[in-house]
């Protein structure tokens, strides 16, 4: 059994443009030439991801195994959509700013398809989030569900940008990168126990647990926030002869990316604490 609507409804649209557009930047990207840079890594596997995972979606659904699924899919499909959004705004950012020239045509031409496939999950973003009034969304669709989404992707930028002699022999930028490890790793797990639905065998409240988690994740990521900086950047001016995909530059990045995700777990408590204390309560 087949269900043709799946692919000819307006997600389903923007799903099959998103699959094209996607193996375009890949062909694009590959045949422009290979770089050795984490961050054309990063760009090569959010366009394999995404080409990946779309494809996958519009099949499942296209055969109806989409309804089998022991997890609720709209919120899987719809926290997709969003996911990808931010993995394609980060990379069309970034492979223009150090793989193109102005002779690099190729490589110009998977940033332009890059962007445009940017705007079409955006699109489907904004059609999943369209869902009449009153009907139930799931984790991953409601706020706590897209800023847990948010500080892992902002994990993984971090991880773009780190590289092991920057914090090898230095046990203060160890704990930096155990704190960006552990956080993404029980973010990851928070994620997954939600979506399967197995959150109410835990013996004690689950959202109490988040709560908990988001409080100690703030709080290492504050400490990470001023550790990093101070030794990594602190008497190491940026090298005069650094260019495009310096190392200097990345430690600056990382800098940054701690900072944001502060923020945001910071956020997180908060309505954490709102939503479980406070909104229950009323």
């Amino acid at each position: 059994m087949v269900d043709l609507r799946s692919l000819t409804q307006p997600v389903g649209i923007l799903r099959t443009l998103a699959a094209i557009l996607a193996c375009m930047s890949i062909i694009l990207a590959a045949t422009g030439g290979k770089e050795s840079s984490s961050y054309w890594a990063w760009c090569m596997f959010t366009w394999c991801f995404c080409f990946f995972f779309t494809l996958l979606i519009l099949v499942l659904e296209f055969t109806t195994v989409s309804k089998k699924l022991p997890f609720a899919w709209d919120d899987f499909t719809a926290a997709f959509a969003m996911l990808a959004s931010l993995m394609f705004l980060a990379t069309s950012i970034i492979y223009p700013t150090f793989f193109t020239c102005a002779t690099c045509y190729r490589q110009i031409g998977a940033s332009v398809v890059s962007w445009v496939c940017f705007g079409v999950y955006a699109g489907e973003v904004v059609l999943t989030r369209l869902r009449p009034c009153g009907e139930n969304i799931g984790f991953l669709s409601t706020l706590a569900g897209i800023m847990k989404l948010l500080e892992t992707f902002i994990a993984c930028l971090i991880y773009t940008s780190l590289e092991s002699r920057q914090y090898v022999n230095s046990p203060p930028l160890q704990w930096c990168v155990a704190v960006y490890s552990l956080c993404f790793i029980f973010s990851i797990i928070i994620i997954l126990l939600t979506l399967g639905q197995v959150t109410s065998f835990f013996p004690i409240p689950f959202d109490k647990l988040v709560v908990v988690f988001n409080i100690l994740a703030a709080v290492m990521y504050a400490t990470a926030m001023v550790i990093w900086p101070v030794y990594s950047l602190h008497s190491n001016k940026r090298p005069g002869n650094c260019g495009h995909l310096c190392h200097w530059d990345k430690l600056v990045v990382v800098t940054f990316m701690a900072i944001f995700n502060f923020i945001v777990y910071t956020l997180d408590t908060a309505y954490s604490i709102r939503l479980v204390f406070f909104t229950s309560n009323e």
